[in-house]
């Protein structure tokens, strides 16, 4: 087993630290490989029963690709009627996805009727294979940003419509849709906190002790 020591420590923290949600991408091409290669690194990731349930979808064809943006654009533009006044103004100058310059699309399905695993801990807690495909997207964020690559994950679609775009079993359910390419810029801060939307809480303040 490698011996993992302070200084080991100190560069994951930091890497922890500089993992971002990407939405401003440079239009230079991700290097052959690359998003295989990620995928691959995501699939070390733990899983429920050993289901290994994640599903990932490589979108390279333009046509799918404009599909999830025009998606997104109608429930964009949804979700900024829920706000009103000085919040739906800062929610408009927002920039919640690249879908338009990431070079790497992925789509991310968890496959819960899986049979890989014989149903080992999801009886009780079937959404255990979601959270296993979490797990393995983190796994990928952390992976891609280590060799400088940016992740963006987004939410803002209908999964109905993204499925059925990217043509995969309806029984699939859609974690997350990420755009992957190098990053406009570099920063330690939530792009959401710098734009004032929101400001990340200490760890305090979500402990509870019983």
């Amino acid at each position: 087993m490698p011996e993992f020591d302070d200084q080991f420590r100190g560069r994951l923290h930091d890497l922890f630290a500089w993992r971002r949600d990407v939405r401003r991408f440079r239009s230079d091409p991700l290097p052959d490989g690359a998003l295989e290669r990620l995928i691959e690194t995501a699939c070390l990731a733990p899983s429920v029963g050993l289901s290994q349930p994640w599903r990932f979808v490589i979108v390279d064809d333009s046509a799918r690709r404009q599909a999830v943006l025009d998606n997104f654009s109608a429930c964009n533009a949804e979700a900024l009627e829920a706000y009103h006044g000085e919040r739906a103004q800062l929610y408009a100058r927002l920039k919640l996805a690249g879908l338009r310059e990431a070079p790497g699309h992925v789509a991310v399905f968890a496959d819960r009727g899986t049979e890989v695993g014989h149903g080992v801990g999801r009886r009780t807690m079937p959404e255990m294979a979601e959270y296993s495909v979490v797990t393995a997207v983190t796994t990928m964020w952390l992976a891609a940003r280590a060799e400088g690559i940016g992740m963006g994950w987004v939410s803002i679609l209908d999964p109905g419509t993204v499925a059925d775009a990217l043509d995969v079993p309806r029984d699939w359910r859609l974690i997350g849709y990420f755009c992957i390419g190098y990053p406009e810029t570099e920063d330690d801060r939530p792009e959401l906190e710098r734009e004032g939307w929101e400001h990340r809480r200490a760890a305090t303040d979500h402990i509870l002790r019983r």
